[in-house]
């Protein structure tokens, strides 16, 4: 199955979608950040906590599928007598239902600035590691 992978996810993160906990995630890397404003509600993404750089093929991780996706922006400003300063911060939010455990059979694009897709083993709950 061919699929969005979001990468150099935390390893709480990854233990907690292979317990199988429904979760939400904050989207704020830019790499991961396009990737997410690619998939859509019902579109299947691998995670792993491997750096976008290392993920090749046989790199392990979570298959989950996109539940809900949301965009917001967040701004922020601060000043005091010297300075005025604002920012703003754009990240994307995605629920996100654990499927399996699984490995990457074949890394389709990992290019810098690209979306990184990949190509993951379907792994039957009955295959043993």
């Amino acid at each position: 199955m061919e699929c969005v992978a979001l990468t150099g996810i935390s390893y709480n993160v990854i233990k907690e979608l292979k317990n199988h906990v429904l979760r939400t995630i904050e989207i704020r890397s830019p790499q991961n950040f396009f990737a997410a404003l690619r998939v859509n509600a019902g579109d299947y993404v691998f995670l792993t906590h491997t750096s976008a750089q290392d993920v090749t093929g046989g790199t392990v991780g979570v298959l989950a599928r996109v539940l809900k996706h949301q965009i917001s922006t967040h701004r922020i400003l601060q000043s005091n007598e010297m300075f005025y300063e604002e920012r703003e911060m754009t990240m994307a939010r995605l629920q996100l239902e654990p499927k399996y455990a699984t490995r990457i059979r074949k890394v389709v694009c990992s290019e810098i600035g690209e979306v990184a897709r990949v190509v993951v083993d379907e792994t039957s709950c009955y295959e043993a590691r």
